[in-house]
């Protein structure tokens, strides 16, 4: 095989990753369907159309090797062995004995052995062929070999560039294929020029017949603890352990995270000297809040610390219904259940409990402290404590009136 298709070979063979093995076994395949194509068009010419049938249905009548390094190729004819005696009736399917020994000592009448056949010029057209069908296979290796690197890549983070825009998503381009960034997978308002790098996270990869079709987001959480694993060592050492992530995609994410050493700020590593860590993922969310906060096996303390950064009086939470009553002080309501109720809401998700917040004026109106038994300064909530004991008065009298009335 001469030189310049060898090189291009190894050049398609590193730039394609195809596997050295498959694009010898698409030339292989290739140069057998041109020789089996001369040898049934002659034996169609002489009138032989038993022989032509049986070359053509016979898949091993025809092997080629191609030697590895040198890409050089020799093509072998399967003869049967017949007895010495005999006159052989076709020098393309039949040997006799003692040739048959030069290619295999231990041949015996009735066997198969290959023997190498003359090279012959295969014409124009048989090598336009032959082109063709290397080309084929070689783009559906090259395919499969997409599908395999890209799903081995699910649930990671790869660096693309925003190519084009399409009716719904956009095209982010991988290096050696293109992902899709549905509209309803990218952050909120952010803007993605042409050219753009961004990080995207892997969700899903699919075999299709155009090759494979990669599901990228720039909204899913698991973007964002992605993106603090390759930006905090004692993340990717496993000191600390991101617990639970809540995420509103463009606007705020909560993330739950806790340390195995005990010497070891959880919080503090993901925030890095002078934030330098969380800004750094704050940058690539295009300007995305991120509130990190301590993970603990007290749900009740997880809560309050979810809440972040309300502060809570009491919180009393119902393990078997996953539902948490939270007391905060007058002035941090609108704090903890935030704009729009996203801080609750946020809350809930990291959580995974159904979060109820009150103001102490609504806990002693509702009686909730006295419930609990919580002490508190009778003297602080004089007035509701008044509205409630007339609203009680008031009730009872309207009790008693409507049973006199009975």
């Amino acid at each position: 095989m001469n030189r310049e298709l060898k090189e291009a070979l190894e050049l398609l063979e590193k730039e394609k990753n195809i596997d050295k093995s498959l694009i010898l076994k698409s030339i292989k395949e290739s140069l057998e369907y041109a020789y089996r194509n001369y040898l049934v068009r002659n034996a169609n010419r002489n009138g032989d159309k038993i022989l032509a049938q049986m070359i053509q249905k016979d898949q091993n009548f025809i092997n080629v090797v191609i030697d590895e390094d040198s890409y050089d190729y020799e093509i072998f004819l399967a003869k049967e062995v017949i007895p010495d005696d005999l006159e052989i009736v076709n020098e393309l399917t039949e040997i006799k004995l003692s040739d048959a020994r030069k290619y295999d000592e231990n041949a015996q009448v009735e066997d198969w052995v290959y023997v190498e056949a003359p090279r012959i010029d295969l014409g124009h057209i048989a090598i336009q062929n032959s082109k063709g069908l290397i080309i084929n296979k070689l783009r559906e290796q090259e395919k499969s070999s997409l599908f395999n690197e890209y799903k081995a890549k699910v649930g990671t983070v790869v660096t693309g560039t925003v190519s084009r825009r399409l009716k719904n998503a956009f095209n982010i381009n991988l290096g050696r294929t293109d992902g899709i960034l549905l509209d309803s997978d990218r952050i909120k308002d952010e803007k993605l020029e042409f050219n753009k790098k961004i990080k995207v996270y892997i969700q899903d990869v699919t075999e299709t017949t155009r090759g494979p079709k990669i599901k990228v987001s720039r909204s899913d959480p698991n973007l964002v603890k992605k993106l603090f694993e390759q930006e905090v060592t004692e993340i990717k050492d496993g000191i600390v352990v991101i617990k639970s992530i809540a995420r509103e995609a463009g606007s705020r994410t909560k993330m739950a995270v806790y340390s195995n050493n005990p010497d070891v700020d959880a919080v503090g590593s993901c925030l890095g000297v002078n934030s330098i860590r969380v800004n750094a993922v704050v940058d690539e969310l295009s300007g995305e809040k991120i509130d990190i906060v301590n993970w603990d096996e007290d749900i009740s303390n997880f809560i309050g610390n979810a809440l972040s950064p309300a502060k809570s009086t009491i919180i009393v939470a119902d393990e078997d219904a996953r539902a948490a009553l939270v007391v905060v002080p007058d002035l941090q309501l609108s704090l903890a259940i935030g704009k729009e109720g996203q801080n609750a809401r946020l809350a809930a998700k990291l959580t995974e409990y159904k979060i109820d917040i009150k103001s102490e004026t609504q806990a002693v109106a509702q009686g909730i402290y006295d419930k609990f038994g919580v002490e508190y300064d009778h003297s602080k909530f004089k007035d509701v404590l008044e509205n409630k004991e007339t609203n009680l008065d008031s009730n009872k009298d309207k009790s008693e009136t409507d049973n006199s009335d009975k």
